[in-house]
């Protein structure tokens, strides 16, 4: 028996599928990652030589140089015009079919949800929202890239308009924490995809799980592989392509 037809009983067997993923569910659709090769932290832009990729996307930067992170931000997580891949819509088909009951995500890009999912728990947040720090005014996905200012102000109070992600420094979203406890908790299948599951707090949910089957699916070898029950180093979107629903 192959491991696709193993992992195709795993998921005819299992009742409460949770899917966990990184930035590699996302590469596919041409979004950089952030610690392979030729990923976000290995791309070289002159004006940003003196930082590291870590302060450039945490809050110290967001506060102290507020235009070298909106520079950064600008030039590397516009996500507009960028469409979900096979890995977003199987998953996305999974939960329709009532056998995937939710996605756990460290994406900030929103395509699991363009591609049809509903129950997606954004726990490092998401570029798409975006809101004042003074009086918490929203603002759309676009306007950051389009308001013409170095600095987006909210036309309310004139407060700095920020992204609702979670940078370096913050701790994350309660409500979607909370909410990705209990589907792992009552999780018997967890699907890891796409992630090196090197960036704590989010990588001790994945630890934490108890359940029946464990499926690992990473073009790298991550610290989970031992445990799995099935693991697979190659393409997610070819590895859950393969899923018969």
């Amino acid at each position: 028996m192959s491991d696709y037809d193993r992992l195709n009983e795993i998921i005819k067997d299992s009742q409460h599928i949770v899917f966990f993923g990184g930035a590699g569910v996302s590469t596919e659709s041409g979004i950089p990652d952030f610690r392979s090769t030729d990923g976000l932290y290995n791309q070289h832009d002159v004006q940003f030589d003196g930082y590291s990729p870590e302060y450039l996307l945490s809050i110290n930067c967001l506060e102290d140089e507020p235009k070298v992170f909106y520079e950064f931000y600008r030039q590397k997580l516009n996500v507009d015009g960028i469409e979900p891949n096979k890995a977003h819509i199987k998953l996305a088909e999974m939960e329709r079919s009532g056998k995937l009951d939710g996605i756990i995500t460290q994406n900030i890009d929103g395509l699991h949800q363009k591609a049809g999912s509903h129950n997606v728990q954004e726990i490092h947040g998401s570029t798409l929202r975006n809101y004042c720090k003074r009086c918490h005014k929203k603002y759309p996905a676009d306007y950051i890239f389009t308001c013409g200012e170095q600095i987006p102000k909210c036309k309310i109070c004139g407060g700095m308009v920020r992204p609702e992600v979670t940078l370096y420094g913050e701790s994350l979203p309660d409500d979607a924490w909370t909410n990705s406890v209990k589907l792992i908790r009552n999780a018997d299948c967890l699907i890891i995809g796409g992630t090196s599951l090197v960036v704590n707090p989010a990588a001790s949910l994945a630890y934490g799980y108890k359940g029946k089957y464990l499926v690992v699916i990473n073009k790298q070898v991550t610290a989970a592989d031992s445990m799995a029950t099935l693991c697979f180093h190659e393409s997610i979107s070819k590895v859950l392509d393969t899923i018969n629903l």
